[in-house]
């Protein structure tokens, strides 16, 4: 929850509003302060030598919004500024000091409300290409020694995880730990997942790079038919796209390749998170530094996204699946997080070379927050935390993790059995899946809740997608950019602008932050009680490098690398 920002958009979403031309936007019904809302400062749009200060309230992205059926009986009852949206998935914060400079890295993950559900009872899409267990996965940089909103400098990376977009399902009733993959019906135009990928690129852009974890060699065919789909799929939707904007897709066996002696899994995953942050960049508020710019890096040079006057934008997304989403996936996207964090770093002036090395305060704070990030997800679709984590992969977890995750597998198969048919019902409620009504079934009546979530079985639509133009209208016109970003006449109909004076105390950044009329103690202060990669990860002994880029010994650090 949030009172001030909004949460369902990403940083560069709602930052490139502010840069719109001001003339696009002001109309002859611009609101006053009387709607008014929480704009940082005075990073509104400004009027032309006049005090006033033009702010602007965007729509938010309903697929993120959790309580949006609640809202629907009020919204038009009550003040705008009653309206709360939440979003569900996870949020933590932690503090990165560069020798006393504070640098804030954020992690944010929204939970698609679409579809939404439990692990067995919620796999692959339906039939309006929404995914199982989709999440959105923001990580963001703030330079927090400059406090002023419109002067502060940020940087952000977005990546999505999501159940590979086909018809499938695993049936439970058998009570085995890998209940056999099935396919429920068969697209051979790949309908669902143009739905999926279409609403992929008007949110994020161009290229759309799926990396597929699942096993492509079995014994027995399990996992490896959603592979063979998936292929299928991709083909034959990249034949109508321009190929400079195709779909890219990356089979990698995570599995097989964590077996073997030879082959160093993270490793491997860094060439990936290398190739996929290149294509894709990553959005920063700033221009490149002159450091950058005098002394270039051979791999800063390299870098894609789209270059504008006032920094960096990314264009495209990775796509990171492999069955359950959970232990493999969280791994991986910790590893392109990971590779992004040196660019975002680099590009703030931070460091030297866009390159950060395991065994660093840095990554383990950044480890950290995706380890909290990947259980806390992990908790909300699967029942249990992670089995398997980073400290597994890079093959130093000691011999108690082997307990601990045994325990987390029963925890997980237990949930799955047991209770995940009454939190199933749970969310269909609060969603307002599933409506109560008089003379009707109740929900623990009803023999499945397949009705509820693919509509389109019980009435036939009048019109149908085209199988080549898969696409939304306007779409490959703006393509590598989002569409939902670009200055045009839909998209302006999504923002409100709203004129206030620029001394008013509802947009003080100042009063908001310090609150000098509440009695506030320092201990209780987030700013002092966040992670912190001094207190909490640097070793306490004298004459230590305090940089947290320094390579550190496991027994040197301040907190333990091995759990």
């Amino acid at each position: 929850i949030s009172y001030s920002y909004d949460l369902s958009h990403s940083l560069q979403y709602n930052l490139t509003v502010l840069r719109m031309p001001l003339e696009t936007l002001k109309t002859e019904t611009t609101q006053t302060r009387q709607e008014s809302f929480d704009i940082f400062e005075d990073e509104g749009l400004s009027t032309q030598g006049g005090s006033g200060v033009f702010g602007i309230c965007s729509k938010p992205y309903e697929k993120y919004v959790w309580n949006a059926r609640l809202l629907e009986a009020v919204r038009t009852a009550v003040h705008r500024d009653w309206l709360l949206y939440i979003i569900h998935g996870f949020c933590g914060q932690s503090k990165l000091l560069i020798y006393g400079r504070p640098i804030y890295v954020t992690l944010i993950a929204r939970r698609s409300s679409k579809f939404a559900g439990t692990r067995f009872l919620k796999r692959g899409a339906n039939c309006e290409g929404d995914v199982a267990n989709e999440v959105e996965t923001e990580q963001i940089l703030y330079d927090a020694s400059v406090m002023s909103f419109s002067a502060g400098s940020y940087s952000s990376y977005v990546q999505v995880r999501g159940s590979v977009p086909l018809y499938w399902s695993q049936d439970i009733s058998t009570m085995m730990p890998k209940p056999p993959i099935t396919l429920d019906q068969a697209d051979p135009y790949a309908h669902v997942a143009a739905l999926h990928f279409d609403q992929m690129l008007q949110r994020f852009g161009s290229p759309i790079i799926i990396l597929n974890l699942v096993k492509e060699r079995e014994k027995r065919k399990h996992e490896r038919i959603l592979s063979e789909e998936l292929v299928a799929a991709v083909t034959y939707l990249n034949q109508f796209l321009p190929p400079e904007h195709a779909i890219i897709y990356i089979p990698w066996d995570m599995a097989k390749y964590t077996k073997s002696k030879l082959c160093n899994v993270l490793d491997r995953l860094n060439v990936i998170a290398e190739s996929v942050v290149k294509k894709t960049g990553f959005f920063v508020n700033r221009p490149d530094s002159y450091c950058s710019i005098l002394r270039p890096d051979e791999k800063w040079n390299e870098l894609g996204g789209c270059v504008v006057s006032t920094g960096r934008l990314q264009t495209g997304v990775l796509r990171t699946n492999c069955v359950d989403c959970l232990d493999r996936t969280n791994t991986a996207q910790f590893m392109v997080g990971k590779c992004a964090l040196a660019y975002q770093l680099y590009s703030l002036g931070l460091i030297d070379k866009p390159n950060l090395q395991f065994d660093t305060d840095a990554v383990r704070l950044f480890e950290e927050l995706y380890e909290d990030h990947g259980d806390t997800l992990s908790l909300q679709y699967g029942g249990s935390q992670l089995v398997h984590r980073v400290k597994t992969y890079r093959k130093i977890a000691p011999w108690t993790q082997h307990s601990k995750d045994i325990m987390q597998t029963l925890s997980r198969y237990y949930s799955n059995a047991f209770s995940d048919a009454d939190r199933q019902d749970s969310i269909n409620l609060f969603l307002g899946v599933f409506k109560p009504a008089e003379g009707k079934p109740h929900l623990w009546e009803l023999p499945t809740d397949f009705y509820l979530h693919h509509k389109n079985t019980l009435s036939l639509s009048q019109t149908r997608q085209s199988y080549t133009y898969w696409w939304t209208t306007g779409v490959l016109k703006h393509l590598p950019l989002p569409f939902d970003e670009v200055t045009c006449a839909e998209n302006r109909r999504k923002l409100t602008v709203k004129k206030f004076h620029k001394y008013e105390e509802e947009i003080d950044i100042h009063n908001e932050f310090f609150r000098p009329y509440e009695l506030s103690s320092f201990d209780e202060t987030f700013c002092l009680a966040m992670t912190n990669s001094t207190r909490d990860f640097m070793p306490k002994n004298v004459g230590i490098d305090p940089s947290p880029f320094t390579v550190r010994k496991p027994d040197e650090t301040g907190k333990s690398v091995l759990g």
